[in-house]
């Protein structure tokens, strides 16, 4: 007996209600319900092979991988076109683009209006977080992109286990996404935190259309957090277990480009034998107190959306693992046996390819073969490090948040905070420096508050109190540390070896949290002490080389502080007072 499939099968009249208003509006050929079966996904994928979406990959190296070229003015999130609707421009803050709800609504209507004719609209149902949580949310979207839903399906719990959540409950996320033309003209990414609604138009990237992704989990979440009394971060959290079997968990924000996904997937080195790190998340963590006064979190996320180049078995090795079945490339090279290739994946270039265009490409091409941000999608079930509590609906009990940046001076390698408000301000001031990738002059300090300034769904400065009454919540807060393995000697070379190295740091870490080993205090905060960071081992790294790297100039961080006011004067009207003070105190320290 076959299950027909593409069918309604909720009796939630809300749903049915908002999905039917929709259709009536885009007026798509048909309307196709998802229900995540494994059927489903096999009938969707040969749909996507037929209509080119797809390409299907070297089923012996690949098993169940296949690849996607998207339109080349489409590669990447658009803050530009990322806004904040809420009725007052003072709650979406002077860091974020704003649009009245009303205005956003109409724009938003005109351009969906007949959007999806000759073209199927996908029902997803999903949840953010596992089954039974009490942090789970449900979201539903509406799209005309198959590549969305083979996406969605991966990235998130997908189909009849988020009907079967939400009930007859109408407290679900909207979000509607429509392809349009892939028109930067037409492209808008619009959040409405008093609807719980999400609208995107006009692009196909990842990042800007997995609604559940940065737009439900972390701008509309980051709003439903502050209203619920809790935390939606841009974090990984990892598990790291020692000989023993005690298990410490933390989680940490980096900005991109600092090897966040590394972080959470670490391959501890041979002077840690014994020592595991599993993978609870890469790159979201929901944080809420418990009933045990500490603070718990759940990775609401189903599966990693990783950047492709640098990826290799020497910076990622359980990555590589992971991305070897059941994976989704996008604008990667593709070879000619049917294999993917990126820039600092193992082994030489090949010989000849096609590139993330879909041109010839040789080693003498003077264009990279795979875009700078091309991705992997893949199941986080791949993961050999995944870890047992994944999916337990409580979560994790955090002992340390870490902040980290890539600073080439003036940060160390590792410090504590004093106290929780020290943390807060040690994480609103984080930043990295460009590169000459990036906008503007290489080496310049951009300012990322706790990884969240292109993520956080309202006012910056109120994000900041938010924090700060966290502390009142939680009994026993986790610790606060920063980190930077991007410190540079004068002649330009890395100081800190990183990558499976940053285990030594860790342990450190995990150390202050249980209380086994001591620090001495500094301007900056609690520094290790040489006798308690372990160097063991760690070839061409000397007790003056950990010296230099936990060295601070007094002038530079004269510097740093007046640098600091930058993001802060643009925040002053609503600052919490309590960041003032820490800068003074920092000052004063100096």
């Amino acid at each position: 007996m076959t299950t027909e499939l593409g069918i309604c099968r909720t009796r939630n009249h809300a749903l049915i209600n908002w999905v039917d208003q929709m259709a009536e509006l885009c007026c798509p050929d048909r309307v196709f319900w998802c229900d995540g079966s494994l059927a489903e996904k096999d009938q969707l994928t040969e749909r996507a092979v037929q209509e080119g979406i797809l390409v299907r990959l070297n089923q012996e190296k690949l098993p169940g991988c296949y690849y996607h070229r998207s339109n080349p003015n489409d590669v990447a999130r658009v803050e530009q076109s990322t806004y904040i609707c809420c009725e007052s421009e003072e709650d979406a803050g002077p860091t974020n683009n704003w649009m009245p709800p009303a205005d956003a609504y109409q724009k938003l209507h005109n351009l969906c209006r007949g959007a999806m004719r000759g073209r199927v609209l996908y029902v997803v149902p999903y949840l953010m977080g596992p089954p039974g949580s009490p942090l789970t949310k449900v979201g539903v979207e509406l799209t005309d992109s198959l590549y969305v839903v083979l996406n969605m399906r991966i990235m998130t719990r997908m189909g009849e286990v988020a009907l079967s959540e939400l009930g007859e409950r109408d407290s679900f996320n909207r979000g509607l996404h429509c392809l349009l033309d892939v028109h930067p003209d037409r492209r808008f990414i619009c959040h409405f935190p008093q609807d719980n609604t999400i609208i995107s138009v006009g692009s196909g990237y990842g990042g800007n259309v997995l609604l559940g992704k940065k737009c439900l989990a972390l701008r509309i979440g980051s709003c439903l957090g502050r209203k619920e009394g809790w935390l939606a971060e841009h974090m990984l959290i990892l598990g790291v277990e020692s000989p023993g079997g005690e298990k410490t968990y933390v989680a940490a924000a980096f900005p991109s480009g600092c090897g966040k996904t590394n972080f959470a997937m670490m391959v501890p080195p041979e002077r840690f034998k014994g020592w595991k790190i599993w993978t609870v998340g890469d790159d979201i963590a929901w944080m809420k107190p418990g009933p045990d006064g500490r603070l718990y979190a759940i990775n609401p996320e189903n599966g990693y959306f990783g950047v492709a180049p640098g990826t290799s078995l020497q910076s990622n090795l359980n990555a590589m693992r992971t991305i070897t079945r059941d994976t989704l490339f996008t604008n990667v090279a593709l070879l000619p046996d049917g294999d993917v290739w990126w820039e600092g994946k193992d082994g030489r270039p090949p010989a000849e390819c096609l590139d993330w265009r879909g041109q010839r490409w040789t080693p003498e091409s003077k264009e990279k073969a795979a875009h700078p941000n091309s991705r992997f999608t893949a199941p986080m079930r791949n993961n050999p490090m995944l870890a047992p509590e994944a999916d337990n609906p409580q979560g994790v009990p955090i002992s340390a948040i870490i902040f980290g940046g890539r600073r080439a001076t003036t940060l160390p390698l590792v410090c504590e905070a004093f106290n929780w408000i020290h943390g807060v301000y040690m994480g609103a001031t984080m930043g990295s420096e460009t590169t000459a990738a990036a906008a503007g002059a290489t080496g310049q300090v951009r300012r990322d508050p706790m990884a969240m300034l292109p993520f956080c769904g309202y006012n910056m400065a109120h994000y900041f109190r938010h924090w700060l009454n966290m502390r009142k919540r939680i009994k026993y807060p986790p610790r606060i540390f920063n980190v930077n393995w991007f410190r540079k000697d004068e002649q330009g070379r890395f100081l800190w070896p990183g990558f499976g190295e940053n285990m030594r740091v860790l342990k450190w870490i995990i150390d202050r949290c249980q209380g086994r080993v001591g620090a001495h205090e500094m301007p900056l905060g609690w520094f290790p002490r040489a006798q308690d960071f372990d160097l063991e081992g760690l070839k061409g790294f000397t007790a003056q080389d950990f010296e230099t790297i936990q060295n601070i100039n007094l002038e530079e961080w004269r510097r740093e502080a007046l640098s600091q006011d930058e993001l802060f004067i643009k925040l002053y009207s609503y600052l919490p007072k309590e960041m003032i003070f820490q800068r003074e105190l920092l000052v004063a320290r100096l």
